[in-house]
């Protein structure tokens, strides 16, 4: 505490004249807390009491008179005064207390701090001394506490740290500092005053000022990161009082960089050539310089065509590790559209630019232009349009015109095109190659499997003749309208169930190619014209796509065929038949294997039966006849040798009977051996389509397929037997030189030869076909 000299205690004294006016009626003794009674009259009471100030901090002696009071009661001797609250007998208890009763003097017994305590209200009473009854109102003193300057401003730290953009404005403060000083109030003891002590480093340019006060610190002066990061500011706060005190605070300032340096092209005009029609990446490079800090935000730049993309041709991207700009060609250029550009290409930094000093914020972009030359090169040809939709009704024939494909050269030689086929799998069109119409060659189908949703797709090129030869792809779309041109059909002809009691249901699907209404729902009828059908199957409810098969009878296991009409909603039907397999089931799902006989063979598979029946008796006949044939040309005919100039010659007895040497004709063994086989083959055709892959699976083990196997087994051994005949049935003679009427001629035996007349080796190289001829020729010789 600071000392204060005896001298500052000052004592004004004023008058207070306090009149009480007051009425007679019951009243209560403050002190005896008894009721009296009194007459109602008007009577007059006066305090008199000096004012009563205290300095703070007084440093005694004590206890010291701090002042007066009496009141105009106090002639009587009787009457005392009563001091009590705050600082009597309140806390803090004792600072306050009268010298005795009857003279009013009050004392302070310790000194105060007022920055505990400002003020003091002590209540002051006059009593009888000996009723302890009041005789006056009580009187209420405020007694204030005086200041003086024993505070200091002090600031809420000793140092602050803070953080600041270089780019920070000029008129923005930056931070705001305040101290607080404890003294009273609206004084001069808690006027508080800023300065700037000191600034480390002091810099040229780069300085801070504070605002006296409110505190506020500035910049007196542009920052810059690349030369100065950190700032360390006094602060010095003081107050106005006698003797003035003080406080300091330190002030830690770090530079963040800012984007203050814009990004500049070390080139402003750029020239480049490009070929037209082509994208290309890379075709230039722009570099820019950043003196901010590389690979900040600061430094990162933003590259922007400005003008001269309109449409789109180019897009310009930031390397990442050169901040280069890369332009490239995105879309291709068309000389004859426009044979030259000019871009105008903008950069910036990622960090917006800004500057310390007034409207400088934003300014921070930089401009180059690119000067763009297209060269001409070879434009493929383009289709007009390159894809369209014709239409055609499904089934049309060939040499329809369905369409034209238009196509011209951009670099003016349209009539130097030529068009390809290229993609047609149904082979149905053909295409012109100078004029690109397109005819069918076929009947088209809209059911075929190249066709997608009743759409055909035939690709075309158009080339020209340019060096290189350029190409182009135009697409056409054949729509095919339906037409009635399929028959419902049903969806599975082979079903195989477990046996079903009678009345019991299986449900048969159809379906139909065509498109409606062309297609479902179909009526449903069955084929009686057996007239044994509705005996055992009625068709019961009708779905549209699909009906109730209901058994009428109870049928044994075996294999059934049911004929069913299926028509269409234009009446358009082909009769169909359902092949249901009736069977045993153990597990009520899979039929177990039986070897029963198929009941109600078809009219297809008794033709068949028959055919086999009677191609079996012709092969008997044939082989009867020749048996008996042979039979007959084996027995040996002699002719009188006198009649040999007669007229009757035997033109097919060459020899004598060599029959028994075999020697096997391989031609004709050939041509029986094919026949044989294409016989085979038409059987199998026959089964294959009187009875599907369903069926055929059935009737392994049934004896309409051991009939037909002993059938075909004979006729094979039949027909080998006829092969191995001497002659063959299928042999027809052949003329090969016509040489007229026939005349008589002299035999050979006529002949004047003699076996000196041949060479003595001439009959050993006849062959056995003239060992006949040789033994005839002995006799002759021999009779003469």
């Amino acid at each position: 505490m600071l000392s204060i000299p005896q001298g500052m205690w000052s004592l004004q004294v004023f008058l207070m004249l306090v009149t009480v006016i007051s009425c007679l009626q019951p009243a209560k003794d403050e002190f005896t807390n008894q009721a009296k009674m009194r007459p109602l009259q008007r009577v007059k009471r006066r305090w008199v009491i000096t004012t009563l100030k205290l300095i703070e901090e007084d440093p005694g002696p004590f206890p010291k008179f701090a002042g007066e009071l009496f009141n105009n009661m106090d002639y009587n001797e009787s009457l005392i005064y009563i001091i009590s609250g705050p600082g009597v007998d309140e806390p803090p208890v004792g600072l306050f207390s009268i010298e005795d009763n009857q003279n009013g003097k009050v004392y302070v017994h310790s000194s105060i701090d007022r920055e505990e305590i400002q003020s003091f209200v002590v209540r002051f009473d006059i009593i009888e001394s000996s009723t302890r009854k009041a005789v006056d109102t009580s009187l209420f003193f405020i007694v204030k506490v005086g200041d003086i300057n024993d505070n200091a401003p002090q600031f809420a730290e000793e140092e602050f740290n803070i953080t600041i953009k270089e780019s920070h404005h000029l008129d923005n403060p930056i931070f705001q500092v305040e101290a607080v000083d404890l003294d009273e109030k609206q004084t001069p003891n808690s006027e508080v005053s800023y300065s700037l002590v000191s600034q480390v480093p002091l810099n040229k340019g780069n300085g801070f000022y504070i605002d006296q006060s409110s505190g506020e610190i500035l910049l007196s002066g542009c920052l810059d990161y690349e030369a100065v990061q950190l700032f360390k500011l006094l602060i010095r706060a003081n107050d106005h009082g006698e003797p003035p005190l003080s406080s300091t605070a330190t002030v830690n300032i770090v530079v963040e960089e800012g984007n203050s340096h814009m990004p500049v092209f070390t080139k402003e005009d750029y020239k480049i050539q490009v070929s037209e029609g082509q994208i290309q990446q890379e075709v230039l490079r722009l570099l820019v310089q950043d003196h901010d800090s590389p690979f900040t935000p600061a430094w990162k730049a933003k590259y922007k065509i400005l003008h001269g993309n309109e449409e789109e041709h180019f897009n310009i991207v930031t390397d990442p590790g050169t901040n280069e700009g890369i332009l490239n060609i995105i879309k291709p250029l068309d000389y004859e559209n426009l044979p030259d550009k000019k871009l105008v290409i903008v950069v910036e930094n990622e960090e917006p630019f800004s500057s310390c000093e007034k409207d400088q914020f934003g300014n921070g972009t930089s401009t180059a232009t690119v000067n763009v030359e297209v060269i001409d090169t070879n434009d493929p040809p383009q289709f007009h349009p390159p894809n369209f939709i014709v239409q055609e009704v499904d089934g049309a024939g060939p040499g329809i015109q369905l369409g034209r494909y238009n196509a011209t050269d951009p670099d003016g030689n349209s009539k130097n095109i030529r068009f390809r086929l290229v993609h047609d799998p149904a082979s149905w069109v053909t295409v012109d190659e100078l004029s690109g119409v397109v005819t069918t060659v076929k009947h088209v189908d809209r059911e075929s499997p190249y066709v997608n949703n009743s759409f055909y797709t035939i690709i075309v090129y158009a080339i020209d003749d340019g060096v290189p030869p350029q190409t182009s792809t135009g697409t056409m779309m054949l729509f095919l309208s339906d037409e009635n041109d399929n028959t419902p059909i049903l969806v599975k002809p082979f079903m195989e169930v477990c046996k079903i009691e009678q009345n019991a249901s299986l449900l048969v699907e159809a379906e139909d190619k065509d498109l409606d209404p062309f297609s479902g729902p179909f009526t449903f009828k069955l084929d009686d014209s057996s007239g044994n059908i509705k005996d055992t199957w009625k068709l019961g409810n009708n779905f549209g796509y699909s009906v109730e098969l209901l058994m009428v009878r109870s049928l044994p296991n075996g294999n059934y065929s049911v004929p069913f009409i299926i028509l269409d909603k234009q009446g358009f039907f082909k009769k169909q038949m359902l092949y249901v397999r009736l069977c045993s089931c153990l597990n009520g799902i899979t039929c177990i294997e039986s070897s029963m006989a198929f009941v109600g063979l078809g009219g297809a598979a008794i033709i068949l039966i028959c055919v086999a029946f009677m191609l079996l008796a012709v092969a008997l006949l044939f082989l009867m006849q020749f048996s008996f044939g042979s039979a007959n040309k084996r027995q040996p005919i002699t002719f009188p040798y006198e009649r040999g100039s007669q007229s009757l010659i035997r033109y097919n007895d060459e020899s004598e009977n060599t029959s028994a040497l075999y020697y096997p004709n391989d031609t004709r063994n050939l041509h029986t051996k094919c026949q044989l086989k294409r016989m085979e083959a038409k059987m199998s055709e026959r089964l294959t389509e009187y009875y599907p892959n369903d069926i055929r699976s059935l009737c392994t083990k049934s004896q309409l397929e051991r009939m037909e196997r002993k059938i075909a087994e004979t006729l094979t051994q039949k027909l080998h037997d006829i092969d191995n005949l001497e002659y063959d049935t299928t042999y027809q003679p052949h003329i090969y030189m016509d040489e007229g009427e026939f005349e008589a001629t002299k035999s050979l035996s006529s002949l004047a030869l003699t076996e000196s007349d041949l060479p003595e080796n001439f009959l050993d190289d006849l062959g056995s076909k003239v060992i006949a001829l040789e033994k005839i020729y002995s006799e002759s010789v021999f009779l003469k």
